[in-house]
């Protein structure tokens, strides 16, 4: 796990704002995957997972363990993922993600600043 990116606090960056939840997804996926597999791609809003990304199963599962460390309940990446059909999900951007957890469906919880149990992230 890279230490620059920190896994316990549940704050929302910028009170919520989607800018600030974006900066912190790219700042998350850069230490998932790596700056160096990053030096000739760029992240925003339209990258796709499928795309110059291409993460792996495991990248996409640390991702998601890195997100609710951080953001709490409402970073249901497994949620988000289940919902869509297959051309959605190929389609899913670094944007679609940063607007689930700025804006989580109905019913999801709203708290960014619940604990969360010790085994709640890995």
């Amino acid at each position: 796990m890279n230490g620059d990116v920190p896994t316990t606090r549940n704050e929302t960056p910028n009170g919520g704002e989607p800018d600030g939840v974006l900066a912190e997804v790219v700042r998350i996926l850069t230490g998932v995957v790596g700056e160096e597999f990053l030096q000739d791609v760029e992240i925003g809003p339209e990258t796709a997972f499928t795309g110059a990304l291409a993460l792996e199963s495991i990248e996409f599962a640390d991702l998601a363990g890195r997100l609710r460390a951080r953001f709490g309940d409402r970073a249901d990446l497994p949620a988000l993922v289940a919902g869509l059909d297959l051309e959605e999900l190929l389609g899913l951007t670094v944007g679609d993600l940063a607007d689930h957890v700025t804006d989580p469906p109905a019913g999801a919880p709203q708290s960014a600043g619940a604990p969360q149990s010790a085994g709640a992230a890995r």
